[in-house]
């Protein structure tokens, strides 16, 4: 570590020296040109002043950044840098010139402003020449360099502004062993250009066409790299997919980190998923925002190995927290999250934690120990049939499990803690809903505690996902392996209905929930039923299962019902035809915050949960399932047993499946 501060420190001594050594030659060099000899040898006396001006332009280019930037990445920003700090160099020349020397001491102009110009040209040239013709050596360098290595050769498809980060990345070695040999561009506005010495070949309507002249040149592509923009809706992604299959080349997406990349670099590769193409546009984050919330912090994740925590554990990193604490029940899942948080290259202090939620001394212990300043809940059992079947487990770990959490949470003192809920919550209709819910409550008892103009008191909140796309046990994964296995897809019922979102969506809008509870809302005026207490991502309009199932079926290059069986299987019990996201009895808000929308408490006091909470224990302890259901209906109004999609009509006996199942 000492080597490189001395090398960094090397180098910057190098710049300094430069620029001073090219201050002075710009200044002589106007001279030579502006003055005759004559002149020259009058303005001679005045030469001892020259380490004084060299002196203030350093502290003006320092001033202006110009020795925190490196060179290899020379831009626009350093150019105007350069001329900044050429002008006001310029300027002080030109008050000095005519406001203080001339009148005073000298009777005529010093410098004269042609003189001032021809230094203001050359003082920028000086200074920005080299650094551009550094960069452009090094562009050269890594060029030939890519050229040279055992790369394959590959097709950037995008946009233009997107290729060039392609571009750049493959360089500097992010993007692995590749070379671009063409672009595809997703806008016509971006045909018949040249990008970084790589020309726009073709559209992706005319992508084969454009593999096909490659190879007649002899440049067989072996890699087709899509940018986002290739996998909007109105990119025609089902066209570039089929195009795919048919050429034999694989698809690769690239990422930024603002697009859910790795931590420790600017883009990485990804495997093309079905699921990338299911979807709307997916919803922006404010960087800023969730960084300001997680820099510097001690974060905790519960269920961290899981689908929805380990992407958290991965966004939590990315953003810069200081330390992060992975709980997580399964030693196997622990062990892969830790291994991928290594992998990524991040500052932040890892530590891997194997503890049960249901188990209230080890968790409070765990807390103490660490003491985190950020809690994400996001232990539970989700599927709808298990819960169903073994309902004492569901209340064990979501309603005991998440009480151990946030009370431990609130003993620490910790400034926020978000608890993972889901749609199911909102007049439940089975187990996983009633659990869930009677979760949130007790954390807005918790929130409702501290009166709101508190700006030290801790905020308890609950996030409410709809069915996550590619998380374990999702119909997506499951409708893969059927596709892949030639059919049939089982679907529930051809009405069912689900919201979607993607795992990236559900992990962002947990961290954005955090930070608008911990600090837009810390100290607000009113009471504490004025401030959201659950918050819920704008998902746009459900969509069928049906209607899922069959365009995951021609994405992979078939036809429903004739290359690929569907088959309904029936609801499940516990599942319902239709998600809702808020219930009656909650008032919706406006966050503020694009994407995100939230709803204001509605709950029992902490009084009367501690007696349903001191029920549900005596329940189990009896195995006494009726008992144990009426503390959740008495808990949960809404809760309705009845009302399940099993009670919907039997679909019709037909091959068009499966159903519909947890995100």
């Amino acid at each position: 570590m000492a080597g490189l501060q001395t090398l960094a420190n090397y180098k910057r001594t190098a710049v300094i020296v430069h620029d001073v050594v090219m201050t002075a030659v710009a200044l002589i060099a106007a001279f030579l040109m502006r003055f005759e000899p004559g002149e020259i040898a009058l303005r001679l006396p005045y030469l001892p002043l020259l380490p004084l001006f060299l002196a203030v332009a350093s502290c003006v280019y320092w001033y202006f950044g110009l020795y925190q930037s490196r060179w290899r990445f020379a831009s626009l920003p350093d150019l105007s840098n350069i001329v900044k700090s050429a002008t006001a160099l310029a300027l002080g020349l030109l008050v000095l010139d005519y406001v203080l020397v001339t009148p005073t001491f000298y009777g005529a102009f010093f410098f004269g402003k042609v003189f001032i110009f021809l230094y203001w040209l050359l003082q920028v040239f000086c200074l920005g020449g080299p650094r551009l013709a550094y960069r452009y050596l090094r562009f050269v360098r890594a060029r030939d360099l890519v050229a040279r290595r055992a790369s394959a050769p590959a097709l950037i498809v995008g946009r233009g502004s997107e290729a060039e980060i392609a571009l750049r990345a493959m360089e500097n070695g992010q993007l692995g062993r590749f070379h671009a040999v063409g672009i595809v561009a997703t806008r016509d506005a971006d045909l018949g250009q040249t990008i970084r010495s790589v020309r726009v070949v073709g559209n992706v309507l005319g992508i084969e066409t454009a593999v096909a002249d490659l190879v007649e040149r002899g440049v067989p592509v072996k890699r087709l790299i899509v940018a986002p923009s290739a996998l909007a809706a109105d990119s025609h992604p089902e066209q570039l997919l089929a195009a795919s299959r048919r050429l034999g080349i694989p698809l690769l997406r690239f990422q930024t980190l603002e697009d859910g990349g790795a931590a420790g670099s600017d883009v990485a590769l990804a495997p093309v998923e079905i699921e990338d193409l299911l979807l709307r546009p997916t919803v922006e984050i404010e960087r800023a925002r969730i960084e300001t919330l997680l820099q510097s912090r001690r974060v905790l994740v519960t269920g961290g190995g899981g689908s929805i925590g380990s992407e958290l554990c991965l966004r939590i990193a990315a953003f810069g927290a200081a330390e992060l604490a992975v709980v997580e029940n399964s030693e196997p899942a622990l062990h892969r999250i830790t291994e991928d948080l290594a992998r990524i290259g991040s500052h932040t202090v890892v530590h891997g934690i194997i503890a049960d939620v249901r188990d209230r001394k080890r968790i409070a212990r765990v807390f103490q120990t660490f003491a985190p300043d950020l809690v994400f809940h996001a232990a539970a059992l989700k599927h709808v049939p298990y819960l169903e079947q073994d309902w004492d487990e569901a209340i064990k770990t979501n309603v005991f499990g998440s009480v151990n959490v946030l009370e431990a949470a609130r003993q620490v003192g910790a400034r926020a803690a978000v608890m993972i809920s889901t749609d199911k919550a909102i007049e439940p209709v089975s187990m996983l809903g009633a659990t869930k819910r009677f979760a949130e409550m007790y954390a807005q008892a918790l929130d409702a505690e501290h009166a709101p103009g508190n700006r030290e008191a801790p905020r308890f909140v609950a996030v409410r996902f709809g069915n996550v796309l590619g998380s374990n046990g999702s119909v997506v994964p499951k409708f893969k392996q059927q596709i892949a296995l030639g059919g049939p897809v089982t679907v529930t019922h051809p009405d069912m209905v689900r919201y979607f979102m993607t795992v990236r969506e559900a992990a962002e809008l947990v961290l954005t929930a955090a930070s608008h509870a911990d600090a837009d809302m810390r100290g607000a005026a009113g009471t504490a039923q004025d401030r959201p207490s659950v918050y819920v991502l704008k998902m746009g309009q459900p969509m069928r299962i049906l209607d899922l199932a069959e365009r995951m079926i021609r994405l992979a290059g078939f036809e429903p019902g004739s290359d690929i069986e569907i088959v309904f299987t029936g609801v499940r019990p516990g599942e319902r035809m239709h998600e809702i996201l808020f219930g009656k009895e909650e008032p919706t808000v406006e966050t503020g915050v694009g994407g995100v929308m939230a709803a204001k408490p509605f709950f029992a006091d902490r009084e009367r949960i501690e007696t349903w909470l001191a029920r549900l224990s005596a329940a189990l302890d009896a195995e006494d399932r009726a008992a144990a259901e009426a503390v959740l209906i008495d808990a949960v109004p809404e809760l309705n047993r009845d009302q399940t999609a099993a009670s919907a009509p039997p679909p019709p006996a037909s091959s068009v499946p499966a159903a519909a199942s947890q995100g």
